[in-house]
């Protein structure tokens, strides 16, 4: 019927640690590929002028993150891509806004604003570049492209449900490191930002990243959290959301068994779920999603290769 369903869903930059060590010494003050094992591995060696020990990497494409200095403050600026607040992470030496990118982003110029206490917005631009992801064709019950009537009903009332958990922005925790342990051990079944095209129909691109596991294999959280959501939906089975705050969400789904309730908070590496094959899916394993500023952007970027 319908041809696009949506897959539902103290950091320091280099130039603040530059910035810091200038400071401290004048005044004397104190896209992995596919079938790649997942692990949380020590960060790698910094290469020439882009660190990998900051989380999340900065990449610029549809379903990336952008990394945007906002400069120095003495309290924490309000940023926004259109209304949608973003997440702005440093002190006052230097704070930077992380921006999730859409999937279904235009390569080209784009901007944020930075709205001060008074006066008007401040426009800071970045650039989107191209990016092909590869294609995925994937056989699934014909019940699970060509919706019933029955079905359709139920897939906009959980849309509905969704639209307002996605647009979940709380205070982010002052000492947040958003570097992420992989929530499941395991093989890259399927990798972000696939074309998906179900039983020969073309559908919107894959928005997180699978992780093949067993059903019953442990889920745990990537980070400290609050469980926002629980259910079993019509395309994603079993699912838990979690919120970290400052707009960026987690989502588990195809889950077997669900352990948490909302409201619950989880410390990283505590069990929130078990792998399962739920919802519309071709076998067990986990579909992890990450969101930023209501985006879906690729989980590779949270996580240590």
């Amino acid at each position: 019927m319908r041809s696009n369903r949506p897959h539902f869903p103290g950091l320091l930059s280099p130039v603040l640690l530059s910035r810091r060590r200038a400071l401290l010494g004048t005044l004397s003050l104190l896209a992995l590929p596919a079938a790649t094992q997942v692990s949380a591995a020590s960060p790698a060696k910094p290469k020439q002028q882009q660190r990998s020990d900051v989380w999340p990497h900065a990449s610029q494409v549809p379903g990336g993150v952008a990394r945007l200095s906002l400069g120095p403050s003495a309290r924490r600026p309000a940023a926004f891509s259109g209304d949608v607040p973003l997440l702005v992470l440093g002190d006052a030496i230097e704070w930077t806004a992380l921006v999730g990118i859409p999937l279904a982003a235009a390569p080209g110029d784009a901007s944020i604003a930075v709205r001060p206490e008074s006066g008007a917005d401040k426009q800071v631009a970045y650039t989107v570049a191209p990016k092909q992801y590869r294609e995925q064709r994937l056989t699934v019950p014909p019940r699970t492209v060509d919706l019933s009537p029955e079905d359709e009903a139920r897939y906009e009332r959980e849309r509905a449900h969704l639209a307002t958990v996605m647009a979940t922005f709380t205070d982010l925790r002052p000492d947040a490191s958003l570097q992420m342990r992989v929530p499941v051990p395991g093989r890259r079944s399927s990798s972000f930002g696939l074309r998906r095209v179900f039983n020969g129909q073309s559908r919107n691109p894959h928005s997180g990243m699978d992780i093949a596991a067993g059903t019953g294999t442990p889920v745990l959280a990537p980070l400290p959290g609050r469980v926002i959501d629980t259910g079993d939906y019509f395309f994603n089975g079993g699912t838990v959301w979690l919120d970290h705050g400052g707009g960026l969400l987690t989502m588990y789904c195809h889950l077997s068994r669900v352990d948490v309730k909302v409201g619950d908070v989880l410390k990283t590496g505590e069990q929130l779920a078990a792998v399962g094959a739920t919802g519309r899916v071709t076998g067990p394993h986990l579909h992890w999603s990450v969101m930023l500023n209501r985006a879906m952007v690729d989980p590779a970027l949270f996580i240590a290769a």
